[in-house]
């Protein structure tokens, strides 16, 4: 039984990482960024959390991972900043101070009594402020992209595989408090960052970047289900409502953002034939 989920737990990183990957390189780095809040290395850790020790402990892990959110919000932040700043050994240590960033943040967070509306409101605040920090990021595309090979595949996905298969572990040695709040660690989104900054510029990983806060309420939305559902439904059928609720918020997102991209143009055709 552990060797099969040691297998689940890679197959699925592998698949998350490289396919966020190119999807950045063959859509747009700003659709990457928007999924990688989508709930993937959450979605696995709680499902997992669940399966090797209870549904109700992955349901409490499920509120701390909301508040958890924050300091994975801050942890894309504080590499953004870093990222801009440091000229050499760019990518390694925008990396450290995220990953210290995060850290720090996650052990001031522990220290507050958590419930419900704190788990909700204080991720959903941030969001918002980091909506507004990144505003002036512009979104570009990637021009020419980097030929495949079996070797790049492999980086790809060997950074989600190793801190998915450690933050998973996790649950064996902390309590549900402070499994959930490492629960909530960019485990897809920090390798995918990696890939992009790596692989091409600091300017596309902040495009990434730029669109996570607007993903990651998706992510809010899928562990506010969890807390709800896993203990009513178990870990399965919970874990496919709560995708339910997190697909249906992207959905509603991405038709706003288009009936409102249709009507600027509209205004902006009006003004050009008046």
């Amino acid at each position: 039984m552990t060797e099969l989920l040691f297998l689940i737990k890679l197959a699925v990183a592998i698949v998350f990482v490289i396919g966020l990957s190119l999807l950045a390189e063959n859509v747009s780095p700003k659709v990457a960024g928007i999924l990688s809040g989508y709930p993937t290395g959450s979605a696995i850790t709680l499902f997992f959390f669940g399966l090797e020790v209870s549904p109700d402990y992955a349901a409490k892990s499920a509120v701390y991972n909301m508040i958890g959110l924050t300091a994975a919000l801050s942890f894309v932040y504080i590499y953004y900043i870093a990222s801009k700043y440091f000229v050499k050994l760019n990518i390694l240590l925008s990396s450290l101070s995220a990953i210290l960033g995060y850290f720090i943040i996650v052990w001031l967070l522990h220290l507050i009594e958590i419930n419900i509306f704190l788990a909700i409101s204080i991720p959903i605040a941030f969001a918002l402020l980091y909506i507004y920090l990144f505003r002036e990021i512009k979104n570009i595309t990637i021009e020419t992209k980097a030929k495949l090979n079996l070797k790049i595949l492999f980086v790809r996905a060997f950074f989600a595989a190793l801190i998915i298969l450690l933050i998973t572990s996790v649950p064996k040695f902390v309590g549900p408090n402070w499994a959930g709040l490492f629960s909530a660690f960019p485990t897809t989104l920090f390798p995918l960052m990696l890939i992009i900054h790596y692989t091409y510029s600091k300017e596309h990983v902040h495009t990434v970047i730029k669109n996570v806060p607007i993903g990651m309420f998706s992510l809010i939305i899928y562990s506010l289900t969890v807390s709800i559902v896993y203990p009513l439904f178990g870990i399965y059928l919970g874990t496919l409502i709560s995708f339910g609720t997190a697909t249906l918020y992207l959905l509603v997102y991405s038709k706003t953002k288009s009936l409102i991209n249709n009507r600027k143009r509209v205004v902006e055709l009006k003004k050009r034939t008046h």
